[in-house]
This record gives structure tokens, C-alpha cells and sequence, in this order.
């Protein structure tokens, strides 16, 4: 069984397609999968799977979510080593961030292109800067000097795919549980 971490998008936002981490935890154990566990109210769900196809459990997890609560939830899923990975592979992990930085990273299901790798790249300035490694954007945000660029909606809409964020510290603590 491999150890996986499925990371909701848009749920408990803003009052917004509100689901109770408990009633989460049931979804996932109905669906079969073994030692289910959350963590905070965002939509980050643990669990075990025999299951190694990631976009056959990115596809079972968002229809059942549709089928239960009728709504449309993209899903990103990672095991626990890849997210070590993106751990290990932050581009920023030389700079010691004060309190007005704040480290994000956003999950894609595909890689970026080239092209849109440079695009977003060149687009950092004095209140973000982007990084992009593998399927993963590496974000600093400078909150000290005006209004970031940055939001989810922002990078789906420059890379023209969904993905999810998670600040730099639920990042760590998933490796973590």
C-alpha cells in the first residue's frame, strides 16, 4: 500500500462548497482506502490505496465528491516521497523568509510547458516570484511591498490548467503526518 496526500481545491473557502473534515474522512473510507486522516479545514486528505494509477485516484476521488455533494472538486494528488520532493527541491530554500514573506507552492496535474514555465517566470516583480519545478509553482510572496500578484485564480488562468496551493507550512506538516 503506498501513502498518499489528496489535496482538495476551493472547498471551506470563503463559505464556499463547506465540507466537514469528519464527513471527508467517511467519503474517502467508503471509497476503500485505508488509514484515512485530515488535516485542517482546506481539504487535505491522507490516506492509503493499493491503487498506484495517480490519475485513476484523482478520477475516483472527484467523482465521488461530485456524486456526493454535487459539485465539481479538482483534486491533486501526491504520495509522500514526491511531496518530500518538493520539499527538497525548493528553489528558495537559501532565503530565510522574514514574517512579511510568505512561501506558497501551487500543485498542477501535468508539467508546464516551456513557454508557459518562461511566461509565469518572467512575470515576478517586487511582491511575488515564481518558480516552476516539475508540476509544482514555487511562489514567494513579499506582502511588505503592495499587493501581490498571486492568487490560485491567477496561475490557472496564466497556465490555462487547474491547480491548488497550500502554503509552505501545511506543506511540511503533510510530510509530516
Amino acid at each position: 500500500m503506498e501513502r498518499y496526500i489528496a489535496m482538495l481545491r476551493g472547498i471551506n473557502v470563503s463559505g464556499q462548497k463547506i465540507i466537514k473534515m469528519e464527513h471527508l474522512r467517511s467519503v474517502f473510507n467508503d471509497m476503500k482506502f485505508k488509514n484515512v486522516a485530515t488535516y485542517i479545514q482546506s481539504g487535505n486528505v491522507l490516506f492509503d490505496s493499493k491503487e498506484t494509477d495517480e490519475a485513476e485516484l484523482v478520477q475516483k476521488i472527484e467523482k465521488q465528491i461530485k456524486k456526493i455533494y454535487g459539485w465539481d472538486v479538482p483534486t491533486f494528488v501526491r504520495t509522500i516521497p514526491q511531496l518530500q520532493s518538493v520539499i527538497k527541491n525548493n528553489p528558495f530554500k537559501k532565503i530565510i523568509p522574514p514574517e512579511a514573506v510568505q512561501p506558497y507552492v501551487t500543485f498542477l496535474h501535468t508539467e508546464p510547458t516551456k513557454e508557459q514555465k518562461t511566461m509565469l517566470e518572467a512575470l515576478s516583480c517586487d511582491t511575488d516570484t515564481f518558480a516552476v519545478k516539475g508540476r509544482e509553482v514555487y511562489t514567494l510572496l513579499y506582502k511588505d511591498k503592495g499587493k501581490p500578484l498571486f492568487t490560485n485564480m491567477f496561475l490557472e488562468k496564466k497556465l490555462k490548467m487547474p491547480g491548488t496551493g497550500r502554503n509552505w507550512l501545511t506543506v511540511n506538516k503533510l510530510t509530516e503526518l
